[in-house]
């Protein structure tokens, strides 16, 4: 299959945040009417496999998908830990990408609740479940005891849209940062998709060997029960998005101990953890 830019782009390192950006020449009305070019963010089918064998199929930007595959382990309990995984390949393939990791010998690979059967939308994170009791999992408790400071949270929001490199240049991908407990960020991932921003930014925080308690979470997406659940698995103590969380969302981050907090014309909202003063 000869290389078109956008199969280029995806060759030239996943192993490093890229934007992956395809050109295109669109028509501008209005005072400032005439040709210009733009960028737009790639969207491809990732197949995740675990040695060899296909998992789950996702649309996902064609970035850090070894951060992805990581974390996609970890916040779906596919895998209990990295120390399982042995070696993670990324391959262009026709019609898409093909990420396999491989694990040690004899690890366990949960498939009887994590596999599906369908695509994952980039913007779904429920796409091919099977079965109810598939969706909503039991969510794990955090670690108690982490203060969450309103002024941390506003100064993360504040700095985030300046942190996302891809979003600048094509102006439609969700960024999911990690900020340390005064809301500097220190890490940051985008993708299409906002689940698929978040697997990368655990999957990069637990390659780099981070605290998952020693800070939080922020967002540009709204908070559904699906990033509660993910961010929960890996001992997140709090999560920040944009817009409030649905009242599930809060019902699961109150059973595992969370904060949620969110964006507001008076302020940051913060949703307390469970029995808080």
């Amino acid at each position: 299959m000869a290389a078109t830019g956008s199969t280029r782009a995806m060759r030239e390192g996943t192993r490093r945040r890229q934007v992956a950006s395809v050109p295109v020449t669109v028509l501008v009305q209005g005072a400032n009417r005439g040709r210009k070019q733009w960028q737009l963010a790639e969207e491809v089918p990732v197949n995740l496999a675990y040695n060899g064998r296909p998992h789950v199929v996702m649309m996902a930007t064609p970035a850090d998908l070894e951060d992805f595959a990581r974390g996609f382990s970890l916040s779906e309990g596919v895998l209990a830990s990295l120390d399982l995984i042995r070696d993670i390949s990324v391959e262009v393939v026709e019609g898409g990408i093909m990420v396999n990791v491989l694990t040690v010998p004899r690890a366990q690979v949960v498939r009887e609740r994590q596999a599906r059967s369908l695509e994952g939308r980039s913007g779904c994170g429920l796409c091919g479940m099977q079965r109810l009791d598939q969706v909503v999992r039991k969510v794990r408790p955090v670690r108690a005891g982490f203060a969450v400071d309103a002024t941390a949270v506003a100064r993360a929001f504040d700095s985030l849209p300046a942190r996302q490199a891809m979003n600048r240049i094509n102006r439609s991908v969700h960024g999911a940062a990690w900020c340390d407990a005064a809301g500097r960020i220190l890490l940051l991932r985008e993708d299409v998709g906002r689940h698929n921003a978040l697997d990368k930014l655990i999957g990069a925080l637990a390659e780099s060997g981070a605290d998952p308690f020693a800070g939080f979470a922020v967002m540009t997406s709204r908070c559904s029960f699906e990033l509660v659940q993910k961010a929960a698995a890996f001992g997140i103590p709090c999560l920040a998005t944009v817009s409030a969380p649905t009242s599930l969302a809060l019902d699961l981050a109150r059973r595992a101990g969370m904060v949620l907090a969110t964006l507001s014309p008076e302020g940051v909202v913060l949703f307390e953890a469970q029995g808080s003063a």
